[in-house]
This record gives C-alpha cells, sequence and structure tokens, in this order.
C-alpha cells in the first residue's frame, strides 16, 4: 500500500510541475466495512493534503431481529488520485464512484444513493413507476460483504447469538452506491424522499461546499 501511495504521489507531482497541466480535482464516495473503509481513510492522511476526508459515516440500520452495519466515505482531491482508489476499491471489496466537475457540470441536480442492494433497487423501482425522468450514471456494489449481528432487542444468551451469527453473515448483505441525476428539478424533493422513506443515505451535491 505504501508503495501505491509514493507511485501514486510521484505521478501527481510529476504532472503538477507541468505548467500546462491544470490538476483537475473531483470527489468519491466509497462504501464497506469498516476495515476497508479505514484502509481508505488512511490513504487519504497519506496523501500529502492532495486528497482531503469531507465526512465518514458509520451506520447500523435495524432489519427486524439483525442490524447490518457499514461506512462510507466522501472525500474530494487530485483526480488522479481518487482514481486510483478505485483500483484499491475492487481489491477490497468495497464499492466506488467518482463524481467529476464535468458531472456536475453537463448532468442536472447529482446525488449519491448509499444502502443494501436491495433497498436501493426497491427505491429505483419506486423512482422509476412513479415517471420521475432520471439517468443512473454510475453503479459500484461490495464484493466484501458487510457486517450483519443480533440487534439489541434479541434477549438470548451471548454464546447462542456468538453460535447463531455465522448463519446471519451467511445471507452477505451486498452494500451499493449509485450515482443518479434528476432531469427536473421539481422532481428532486420526491426523489430523496422515496430514498429516505427507504432508509437510503443520499448525498445531494448542491450541499456540498468544498473550500481549496
Amino acid at each position: 500500500m505504501i508503495e501505491d501511495n509514493i507511485r501514486v504521489l510521484r505521478q501527481a507531482a510529476k504532472l503538477s510541475t507541468d505548467s500546462s497541466y491544470k490538476i483537475e480535482k473531483s470527489w468519491c464516495v466509497l462504501a464497506g466495512n469498516a476495515e476497508f473503509i479505514d484502509e481508505m481513510a488512511y490513504k487519504a492522511i497519506a496523501s500529502n493534503h492532495n486528497v482531503k476526508i469531507l465526512f465518514r459515516e458509520h451506520v447500523i440500520l435495524n432489519d427486524g431481529n439483525i442490524d447490518k452495519k457499514f461506512d462510507f466515505l466522501m472525500l474530494y482531491g487530485n483526480s488522479i488520485i481518487i482514481n486510483e482508489y478505485n483500483r484499491t476499491a475492487m481489491e477490497c471489496g468495497g464499492a466506488y464512484v467518482k463524481v467529476s466537475p464535468r458531472n456536475l457540470s453537463d448532468e442536472k441536480n447529482v446525488m449519491v444513493f448509499i444502502a443494501p442492494q436491495d433497498t436501493i433497487k426497491d427505491a429505483v423501482s419506486t423512482i422509476e413507476k412513479s415517471k420521475i425522468p432520471f439517468a443512473i450514471l454510475q453503479d459500484s456494489q461490495t464484493t466484501g460483504f458487510i457486517d450483519v449481528d443480533f440487534s439489541n432487542e434479541v434477549r438470548l444468551p451471548n454464546f447462542i447469538k456468538s453460535a447463531l451469527k455465522p448463519f446471519y453473515n451467511a445471507n452477505e448483505v451486498v452494500l451499493s452506491t449509485l450515482l443518479i441525476s434528476v432531469d427536473n428539478d421539481d422532481y428532486v424533493e420526491k426523489v430523496q424522499s422515496i430514498a429516505t422513506s427507504n432508509r437510503i443515505f443520499v448525498i445531494d451535491f448542491k450541499d456540498i461546499v468544498t473550500e481549496d
């Protein structure tokens, strides 16, 4: 990992010394289990201020007797480094979507959804049935499955929970990150309402302010 960081930073530094080259900055959202997000946060911190951590969230979604646990991270910075994080995400089983300045200039009402895959599919189906014009720009799923545990409401001795937990984890909850655009401003609030009612985390790029 350290060697990868050094290689990418050298490439970025080489291009930045070229007076004709303008460094483009972009955003990315990474999602997965806590270990994967720890890895990506470390990479961002080790980038020598080339990439900023905008925020990180630890999520626990209750679904009946089980809790689905995952983390997601939003980064902003040098596009060369941001692009490299896609490769790391694929190697580590995480989900990744990138948002470039071109996405924001070419598309209207850009948003990122983060949630378990079945929840995302249900919400997209509802949006489509509502005849809302929208487009899916990027779609990414985890291949390293997120953590599943018993909720605090389950009243069982700890040794029984420990014995049963592998069966719950065998369900393999897949996490999705989805980059979408909504064509009509009048439908943005409706799309956000559908997403949040399905317990989907929504990042609306109208709300993102980045200070360089």
